[in-house]
């Protein structure tokens, strides 16, 4: 199999990455290639699945209704389908992404409090997507990024849980921010204050070695061993790899047995696999299915080793 075309035989979302991160494209075949993301295929799909009422499936963070006999946690609410277009590199320029986004401003109410959707809430994990999305589509998330700054924990990271005495970081949610903070930064140029924040947040997963305990070096969750997507609001080691890459420095030391992880999942096909899928209602599928190639994998590990490698 020649893996760059496999890849290249595919939705434009994935597509215009492979050739951004993966090859020497010019910009101008790469802003035609993105601008596809809005008129064909999954983001077409998933800006056209945006209710009357400005929210996907009705709600914020949950579909309404919603009952929580259903298996899984629902991902169709607005929240995890803005998260998704993010990742599909939806042109928060174009006027498609400029209608959406304007729709969930005006009508998009947290669960929690009825705050509006780019004030954020009062998870930390959430405000971190919260203010991910705010900063990439072009919203205001100043007061959200305050917020986060002030819950960050002794130890450097964040956990959802500190409101009910938690006072040891989740890497679950300090994932969730720190891509929320490094957003901030691209799209404002941050602070000094933003980015010490996020130097202690990875200071904090580099500690561990991105997967085992400070205290004694056990690995913290074997489910982070497995390659996921989408990741949801879930850590896993390529998740944590992947920040690290977009935050642009050179790959700590401390990487190395997370990066040599990621090198022998690669099957003999040249491809990485689905693993671990998060259980829940979904709009549709974008990979075939756990233990299958993963067009998505495939380019993120792909793109972490070339990052690695180049440095």
């Amino acid at each position: 199999m020649n893996v760059l075309d496999w890849l290249l035989d595919s939705d434009p979302a994935i597509r215009w990455q492979v050739l951004r991160h993966l090859t020497d494209t010019d910009e101008d075949e790469l802003s035609a290639e993105r601008a596809r993301v809005a008129a064909q295929g999954w983001g077409a799909r998933l800006l056209g699945l945006q209710g009357d009422d400005g929210q996907w499936d009705g709600g914020t963070y949950f579909p309404a209704p919603f009952d929580e006999s259903e298996p899984g946690q629902p991902w169709t609410a607005t929240t995890y389908t803005l998260l998704l277009l993010r990742e599909f590199g939806l042109d928060p320029g174009s006027e498609a992404a400029r209608n959406a986004v304007a729709r969930v401003r005006q009508n998009s109410r947290w669960e929690e409090a009825g705050q509006p959707f780019f004030e954020g809430e009062v998870e930390p994990c959430i405000n971190g997507m919260a203010a991910a999305l705010g900063a990439y589509f072009g919203e205001n998330v100043d007061g959200i990024v305050a917020r986060l700054l002030e819950e960050q924990l002794d130890d450097g990271g964040w956990n959802c849980e500190a409101e009910r005495g938690s006072t040891r970081s989740s890497f679950d949610t300090t994932i969730n921010v720190l891509e929320g903070l490094l957003e901030y930064g691209h799209a404002t140029g941050g602070t000094p204050e933003v980015t010490a924040a996020r130097q202690r947040g990875e200071e904090y997963l580099l500690e561990r070695g991105l997967l085992r305990r400070k205290s004694t070096g056990e690995l913290i969750d074997p489910a982070w061993l497995q390659f996921s997507h989408p990741v949801r609001w879930h850590y896993d080691v390529l998740r944590g790899l992947d920040y690290f890459r977009a935050a642009g420095a050179a790959p700590d030391g401390r990487t190395g047995e997370a990066l040599a992880l990621a090198r022998s999942k690669r099957q003999p096909d040249g491809t990485w696999h689905l693993e671990n899928s998060h259980p829940g209602r979904i709009h549709f599928p974008l990979d075939e299915g756990d233990g299958r190639p993963s067009r998505w994998n495939t380019l993120r590990a792909l793109r972490v080793l070339d990052w690695a490698e180049r440095s």
